[in-house]
């Protein structure tokens, strides 16, 4: 970004600079960062330090939750358990497969959870998303990494997860038919949280790659690493 549209945004303290796969460390203000494919607004102070790094923390578990139409060991999760892999955590993936309703399934997360080594990081996709965010309240987890998340549906708005004190990264499509946009837009300036909006429909599949990168940069940035 150049000239004069650049020097506008950054006289509103707008961080218009280009980023790659890091992060951008930000002030407690909205910041948008615009590159090719990626829409970028980061606000959680929580997980940045004073001095612009990001909070150490120690990890030891990443725990997956796939979407309703999916299972356990799908294409996202399978990639994204790779990433934690080669950063040394632990992985487990919970298997919702035949519970409709996010209710059971937020109890078996939870079962799930206070069974494993943590600290825990909460990964979910879609239906996903929310049996996360519903259990953080209960699990205490260091931070969530959401996908599309299904938040603020239509007729079921009042059971979208707000006890979340968690740092949390949602990532979403700009073309989402299934799960609005502008859903996972409202919840994170509600809590103030990471939010990615790529060039992709509601199942991200086309971003696996990037997904992968933003993870690691997650991960890495909550574990002190580079």
């Amino acid at each position: 970004m150049h000239g004069a549209r650049r020097q506008s945004l950054e006289r509103n303290g707008v961080d218009a600079g280009e980023i790659g796969t890091m992060s951008q460390p930000v002030d407690g203000t909205v910041h948008f960062v615009r590159c090719t494919r990626l829409f970028f607004i980061q606000c959680h102070t929580s997980v940045t330090a004073a001095k612009g790094c990001f909070l150490s923390l120690i990890l030891n578990t990443v725990v997956f939750s796939h979407g309703q139409e999916s299972g356990p060991w799908g294409g996202k999760i399978t990639a994204m358990a790779a990433v934690a892999r080669d950063l040394n955590l632990r992985v487990e993936s919970v298997d919702y497969r035949g519970m409709v309703d996010p209710g059971p399934r937020v109890e078996k997360l939870v079962q799930v959870g206070c069974a494993l080594e943590g600290p825990l990081v909460l990964v979910g996709s879609s239906m996903g998303g929310h049996v996360a965010a519903a259990a953080a309240a209960r699990l205490a987890p260091r931070a969530l990494f959401l996908l599309a998340p299904a938040f603020y549906m239509h007729g079921y708005e009042e059971h979208t997860p707000q006890d979340v004190a968690a740092p949390t990264a949602i990532v979403h499509g700009w073309h989402d038919e299934v799960v609005p946009v502008e859903n996972s837009i409202r919840w994170a300036r509600e809590h103030k949280a990471t939010l990615h909006v790529l060039d992709s429909g509601h199942r991200l599949e086309d971003q696996i790659g990037l997904i992968c990168v933003l993870l690691r940069a997650f991960l890495a940035a909550l574990m002190g690493a580079a």
